[in-house]
């Protein structure tokens, strides 16, 4: 009889889901409680009169659900951190109202549950692709630090995860609404087959069969909120990542990996700074990428949508970018492309310039970050890799565009200090994991304050260091020039669940009519 209660009271439903998918998520690790939660979150959407009344009892279990995994964003900026989660929840409703219009269809239970699906992966994957892109709470990200049953995704990509939980929930729903068995069975054959295709996954991974590459990976544990990094001058900065690095870097030492911001001030292409590194690059006979503000400046002929302009009138825009440093070679930069809306770039903003034809606000002070377009890999003898940084390494289709121009190996920079010691990092480092499986590639991690670390095209961490710790260790890993399903065809699958949500809501309307 109590369980009855439950499953008819709209706020028992809506606390439990929002409660277990936080649970779900790094670093609890419970991830299979994404089934029961969205149940519980179909079964409210179902017994809900109106959407007005689905809207009411649903926003506060995504609220709870934004909060318990995305808490970590107010130790950065209470203001912005709070609106970042009540916003994303709402967006969540959209998914959810659909799925409640269809599951009061007529059409047949497992195709409600196929479309329903569909609908929510839908969000997801366009959630990656705008200018409020926040893809952090994807359902699959839930399964990072549980890699056995996830080896699929180097087919299907990490929606692949989203499609295993959500189809396997909305089966077991539909046969609690109507205890037939063939949806019983249908929902325990979906939950174990992909599993089981895991299985015949892992059988591709290669880990030791391309060519070595020996990295030296920085962790300074620089402050973030201290100028230069609490260094007291530029030099005084310099000489320190250049201490660190000479104590572990060896005559086999192919790359070194300074982490995001390492160089904590915004630098022209040419400097006196990048002379000086290279001396001691050229003295080890090795190469260097490193995170720094990149300072471009644009003449009168090519002026981008928006800049800025010094007292000189010399019009700049500030990127957050990564420089790839050799001896005797002009250094390579890479702007970063994935900018956290809000933190490093107001979303919209081209959009919001072109429209303000009066010229009544200064865009150009406005804007954060550049934003960059282009992929870009360094060449590190004869291999490639890009260098992600931070919010880069999130978006499974970013780093799949450089696996597409070759990169064999993937490097991560990133400054995950500004969180303080929440879960921020831990599901940052997670979800690196993520993009190994996707990949097939070795991943060398550094964080400025951890977590810095190696892991291996299963998905598997070889190595990792402690959090707010200085350190630095060398590792070597092997490339791979083998394309997974995923990487040749990209968002295959997500792109498959458009076309089934919109067949859906096409034949949805029809039944109605």
């Amino acid at each position: 009889m109590n369980r009855f209660k439950f499953w008819d009271h709209h706020w028992a439903l809506s606390i439990t889901a929002g409660i277990l998918l936080g649970l779900s998520f790094p670093p609890f690790d419970l991830s299979i409680l994404q089934i029961p939660a969205f149940i519980c979150l179909f079964r409210l959407m179902q017994i809900s009169t109106s959407w007005r009344q689905a809207i009411y009892y649903a926003y506060p279990s995504l609220v709870l659900w934004n909060l318990i995994v995305t808490y970590w964003l107010m130790m950065a900026t209470i203001t912005g951190g709070i609106a970042a989660i009540l916003a994303n929840a709402a967006i969540m409703l959209l998914p959810l109202l659909l799925i409640r219009s269809l599951f009061g269809s007529s059409i047949h239970p497992v195709l409600q549950a196929l479309v329903a699906t569909a609908l929510w992966i839908s969000y997801e994957f366009l959630h990656h692709h705008w200018d409020l892109a926040w893809p952090w709470l994807t359902l699959g990200n839930g399964w990072a630090n549980l890699t056995g049953p996830i080896q699929f995704i180097s087919v299907t990509g990490v929606h692949g995860i989203s499609f295993w939980i959500l189809f396997s929930a909305a089966l077991f729903y539909k046969y609690l609404e109507e205890p037939v068995k063939p949806l019983l069975y249908s929902g325990i054959l979906v939950f174990l087959a992909f599993p089981v295709f895991s299985v015949l996954a892992t059988i591709t991974v290669q880990s030791a069969d391309g060519d070595p590459v020996e990295v030296a990976v920085i962790q300074p544990n620089s402050d973030s909120y201290e100028q230069h990094g609490g260094h007291g001058s530029i030099q005084n900065l310099l000489d320190y990542l250049l201490t660190l690095s000479s104590n572990v870097v060896t005559e086999n030492t192919d790359l070194i990996l300074w982490p995001e911001n390492a160089i904590d001030t915004g630098l022209p292409l040419r400097n006196y700074y990048f002379d000086v590194i290279s001396d001691s690059l050229r003295a080890w006979n090795t190469q260097l990428i490193t995170g720094s503000g990149f300072l471009e400046y644009f003449g009168e002929d090519n002026l981008p949508p928006v800049y800025r302009t010094t007292i000189n009138d010399r019009h700049y825009i500030i990127f957050n970018a990564a420089f790839q440093l050799t001896p005797d070679k002009e250094p390579v930069v890479y702007r970063k492309a994935q900018l956290v809306p809000v933190v490093e770039r107001p979303p919209f903003l081209n959009f919001f310039a072109a429209a303000d034809i009066l010229g009544l606000v200064d865009w150009g002070s406005q804007m954060g970050y550049g934003r960059g377009t282009e992929m870009v890999n360094f060449d590190v003898n004869g291999h490639s890799t890009p260098a992600l940084i931070c919010y880069d390494s999130v978006f499974s289709s970013w780093v799949n565009r450089s696996v597409n121009k070759g990169a064999d190996f993937l490097t991560i920079i990133t400054n995950d200090g500004w969180w303080g010691d929440s879960n921020g990092h831990l599901q940052h480092f997670a979800y690196a994991r993520i993009r190994a499986i996707e990949q097939r590639r070795w991943i060398a991690r550094s964080a400025n304050n951890g977590i810095s670390g190696i892991i291996s095209p299963d998905g598997k961490v070889q190595l990792q260091t402690e959090y707010w710790t200085e350190d630095a260790f060398t590792f070597t890993i092997y490339t791979n020039q083998q394309k997974t399903f995923y990487a040749r065809y990209g968002e295959w699958f997500a792109q498959l669940m458009l076309i089934i949500s919109a067949l859906g809501l096409v034949l949805i309307s029809i039944r109605r009519k």
